[in-house]
C-alpha cells in the first residue's frame, strides 16, 4: 500500500479523498493555488504545497507544477479526483512516465473513453447498446451528412467528439439547419477541446439519465455497484441525484451492469468509473463513460456500504477488489442534493465570505463539504460548495429526511441553491418519480413565466 499520497484536486473531493487517506493511514499532501491556501483540506493535510496563483491554468491545471510537488514531497501516487486534470490521459501517463502511480485507468483507457466516437465503436463491440447514430465522425460531404440524418431520422443531435460536462452538442429538428449546426458544433468543439471532430445521434426526447457505477481490478474482476438516476438537470448540469432508480425493473438493471462489467474486461479497464445511458421506452442507450470517481458516488456508497474512493486506492496498489458481485446488496435509497454558491434561479454565481454555516443532522444524513463558518468561496472555480446526501429505508423515507436536512440547513453571507432543492423536494411531479432529463428546466421556464 502506498505510503503517501498526493491530492490533484481541491474543494470537497479532496477531503473526501484526504479523508479515506487517513482512514487507511496514507499520509496526504495537499496542492493547492494562492486562493485556497487556507482552505480545510490544506490545514489537515501531512503536507501542502502551493502550485500557483488563483486561474486554475496556472495551478490545477499546471502539470508541471504537480508533477515537480510530487517530487519534492515524496509522494508516491496521484490522486485526481474528478474534473481538472481527472480525464486527461496526458497527465495519466506524464504521473507514470515520472514514476509515480495515477489513481484512475490507464492513460490509453482515458482516450479510448474520452473520444466519443471511439468509445461508441467500443461498446458496440461489447454488446453495450447505444444511442442511433453515425458510424464514426460525421464526413465532410454535406450530402452524406443529409443522407446519415434522414436514415437516423429527425430530430437528431450533433455531438463534439471531445466534448464533456454538456458542451460541444446541439440539437437539430429540421434538414434545412442541419448543414449549419454541424459546422457550427464543430467550430465550436474547435475552440472549446481542440478537436472539431463530431458526430450524429438520435435525439430522444424524453428520456432519462442513467449511470452503471464499476469497479474493476488489474486481475480482470470487476463488479457494478447498482445504478443512479441523475435526471434532475439543468442545461445537462445534474442538480440531483438518486439511487436506485425508481421503477426500472431489476433484471434490467442487472442485464445492463452485466454488460458495463464485461466491457471493462474487453477495453482492460482499472479502478472506478461510470457508464452513462439515456433510459426511454423501457430501452437503454449508451452516451459516454466517465473514468473517475464522479461528483454523485455518495449515494452508491450509501446503499451498497462499499467505500468507492478506498477500492480506487486499493486497486491503483495493486490489490485486489475487495468484494466480489455476489457481495453487492442495495439497501434502501439514497439522494444527493449538490448545494452550490449561486442564485437558485437565476444561477448567478455568489462567492463570497460565508458568516454563518449551520449543517444539518440526523439519522442518515450525510454531509460532504469543505466549507466552514469564515470560509471565504473563491470565484474562479465551480460554484459547488457542498453535498447533502440522505439515505432510508425507502424512496420516501429518504425524500423526508432530505426535506428535514434541507431546513436546518442555514448559510448567511452568500446566496445558495438550497431554495431550488426545496421546491424540487416538494414538488408532487418528483415524488412520483420517473422525470425525464428535460423536466427541471421546464419546471423553471414555468416558474419564471408565472413570476413574470
Amino acid at each position: 500500500m502506498f505510503g503517501k499520497i498526493l491530492i490533484a484536486n481541491r474543494g470537497e473531493i479532496a477531503l473526501r479523498i484526504q479523508r479515506a487517506c487517513r482512514e487507511m493511514g496514507i499520509k496526504t499532501v495537499a496542492v493547492h493555488s494562492t486562493a485556497d491556501a487556507d482552505a480545510k483540506y490544506v490545514r489537515l493535510a501531512d503536507e501542502s504545497v502551493c502550485i500557483g496563483p488563483a486561474q486554475s491554468n496556472l495551478s490545477y491545471l499546471n502539470i508541471p507544477a504537480i508533477i515537480s510537488a510530487a517530487e519534492v514531497t515524496d509522494a508516491e501516487a496521484i490522486h485526481p479526483g474528478y474534473g481538472f486534470l481527472s480525464e486527461n490521459a496526458d497527465f495519466a501517463e506524464r504521473v507514470e512516465r515520472s514514476g509515480f502511480t495515477f489513481i484512475g485507468p490507464r492513460a490509453e483507457s482515458i482516450r479510448l473513453m474520452g473520444d466519443k466516437v471511439s468509445a461508441k465503436q467500443a461498446m458496440r463491440e461489447a454488446g453495450v447498446p447505444c444511442v442511433p447514430g453515425s458510424d464514426g465522425a460525421l464526413p465532410d460531404d454535406p450530402q452524406e451528412i443529409l443522407r446519415i440524418a434522414r436514415q437516423i431520422g429527425y430530430p437528431v443531435i450533433i455531438k463534439a467528439a471531445g466534448g464533456g460536462g454538456g458542451r460541444g452538442m446541439r440539437v437539430v429538428r429540421t434538414e434545412a439547419a442541419l448543414i449549419t449546426s454541424v459546422n457550427m458544433t464543430r467550430e465550436e468543439a474547435r475552440v472549446a477541446f481542440g478537436n472539431p471532430t463530431v458526430y450524429m445521434e438520435k435525439f430522444l426526447e424524453n428520456p432519462r439519465h442513467i449511470e452503471i457505477q464499476v469497479l474493476s481490478d488489474n486481475f480482470q474482476n470487476a463488479v457494478y455497484l447498482g445504478e443512479r438516476d441523475c435526471s434532475m438537470q439543468r442545461r445537462n448540469q445534474k442538480v440531483l441525484e438518486e439511487a436506485p432508480a425508481f421503477g426500472i425493473p431489476r433484471k434490467l438493471i442487472d442485464r445492463l451492469g452485466n454488460r458495463c462489467v464485461e466491457a471493462c474486461r474487453r477495453i482492460g479497464y482499472r479502478g472506478a468509473g461510470t457508464f452513462e445511458f439515456l433510459y426511454e421506452n423501457g430501452e437503454f442507450y449508451f452516451i459516454e463513460m466517465n473514468t473517475r470517481v464522479q461528483v454523485e458516488h455518495p449515494v452508491t456508497e450509501m446503499i451498497t456500504g462499499v467505500d468507492i474512493v478506498r477500492e480506487q486506492i486499493r486497486i491503483a496498489a495493486g490489490e485486489r477488489l475487495s468484494v466480489r458481485q455476489r457481495d453487492i446488496t442495495m439497501r434502501g435509497h439514497a439522494i444527493e442534493c449538490r448545494i452550490n454558491a449561486e442564485d437558485p434561479f437565476t444561477f448567478v454565481p455568489s462567492p463570497g465570505r460565508v458568516t454563518a454555516w449551520h449543517l444539518p443532522g440526523g439519522p442518515g444524513i450525510r454531509i460532504d463539504t469543505h466549507v466552514f463558518s469564515g470560509y471565504t468561496v473563491p470565484p474562479y472555480y465551480d460554484s459547488m460548495i457542498g453535498k447533502i446526501i440522505a439515505h432510508g429505508d425507502t424512496r420516501e423515507q429518504a425524500i423526508a429526511r432530505m426535506r428535514v436536512a434541507l431546513s436546518e440547513l442555514a448559510v448567511e453571507g452568500i446566496k445558495t441553491n438550497t431554495k431550488l432543492h426545496r421546491e424540487l423536494l416538494a414538488d408532487e411531479r418528483f415524488f412520483q418519480g420517473g422525470t425525464s432529463i428535460h423536466y427541471l428546466e421546464e419546471k423553471l421556464r414555468s416558474r419564471a413565466e408565472a413570476h413574470k
